[in-house]
């Protein structure tokens, strides 16, 4: 392993942790810049058009984003005691970036979204593009295909940049990507059904955003640095600050300002979501249904509602006590001490953050 500052006692300094988390994150940037931009090259020889694609997701990566997914796989590797010159991290960091781009460009067509980190969705800007230049055939459907391609093409490229990683990651990363998708399906389906079941939104939650956002992250860096020992604690830990993390999302969708967001507020009404906090909602008022399922009511509307049963204050307590419940799994878990101290400053930003 490199050498690194200690405090005295033989254990890292919090400082010099968060100091080596934060180069592999930029080291990681640098990593998708240029496979990206080798791509673009390579696609350019072939044919001018062929760069369409590949430019619409580096568009996308380039916008910037929290990079969550990233920065607890890297976590979750140096908590593990890897070895931060080992380039197989900074690999598997941007395959799963490279992935949550693939979600988020067709998570943006399932839901309409029109912009996506202040820029306007992939689907949304070849629409535009479409009808401004008075192409043959639908805008609609030409913006969603474009869409579609570009996200199965970074679907594409997660894979290649993964399988630079340890062999070790394959188990978690094959699960990731599955658990993933499955989530995604079982969350058209609870939308489209529109029936109150907490225990359907939480199971939900878990598998599209805590699983996925935290606790496999976590899992990928702790199996490239050869500690699956660690898997139990992770899970506990990567679960409970995996679900506030949702929770925070759910209150920022219904609650948030657009304009620090990135993408249109209110998208959980418009699309009929059911998340957890609509559903601990509508157990308390079932006009709260109604008004989101029936034309000519407003979103201010249902945020009055919703203030109202007294659930957006519950939940802000339920994400307070997974945050101490995520920090109390890892609290003899055998990592250094600097590492546990991180995790839980981590668990702390991701459910309180205002973007």
């Amino acid at each position: 392993m490199a050498c690194i500052e200690t405090d005295g006692t033989g254990r890292e300094s919090a400082a010099t942790a968060r100091r080596t988390r934060d180069d592999l994150l930029e080291r990681m940037e640098e990593h998708l810049r240029a496979f990206l931009s080798a791509e673009h090259e390579l696609w350019a020889r072939v044919n001018d058009r062929a760069v369409g694609a590949v430019d619409a997701l580096s568009e996308l990566v380039a916008a910037g984003g929290k990079r969550i997914r990233p920065a607890f796989c890297i976590a979750g590797y140096l908590a593990a005691d890897g070895d931060p010159a080992d380039p197989a991290v900074v690999a598997a960091a941007a395959a799963l970036e490279m992935l949550h781009a693939s979600a988020l460009i067709h998570d943006d067509v399932i839901d309409a979204s029109s912009h996506r980190r202040g820029l306007p969705t992939v689907h949304a800007h070849h629409s535009a593009l479409h009808a401004a230049r008075a192409w043959q055939g639908e805008s609609r459907r030409y913006g969603e295909g474009v869409a579609l391609l570009v996200g199965d093409l970074a679907l594409v490229y997660s894979e290649q940049l993964m399988s630079a990683a340890p062999a070790a990651v394959a188990a978690v990363w094959n699960k990731l990507r599955s658990e993933l998708m499955i989530g995604q399906y079982m969350d058209m389906t609870a939308a489209a059904e529109f029936s109150v079941d907490p225990r359907l939104s939480r199971w939900i939650a878990l598998a599209k955003s805590g699983h996925y956002t935290i606790h496999r992250p976590l899992a990928v860096g702790a199996s490239a640095a050869g500690r699956a020992d660690l898997a139990p604690a992770f899970a506990k830990y990567g679960e409970a600050v995996g679900e506030a993390f949702q929770l925070r999302d759910d209150l920022l969708d219904a609650f948030g300002d657009s304009a620090h967001t990135g993408k249109p507020a209110g998208l959980d009404f418009q699309q009929h979501k059911m998340t957890l906090l609509l559903g601990w909602a509508m157990q308390r008022d079932e006009r709260i249904h109604s008004l989101i399922t029936e034309p000519g009511h407003t979103p201010d509307e249902v945020r009055r509602r919703l203030v109202d049963t007294g659930v957006p204050d519950d939940v802000e307590k339920h994400i307070a006590a997974l945050v101490e419940q995520g920090c109390d799994a890892i609290a003899d878990v055998p990592i250094d001490p600097v590492w546990r101290a991180e995790l839980a400053t981590m668990a702390t930003k991701v459910a309180y953050r205002t973007t």
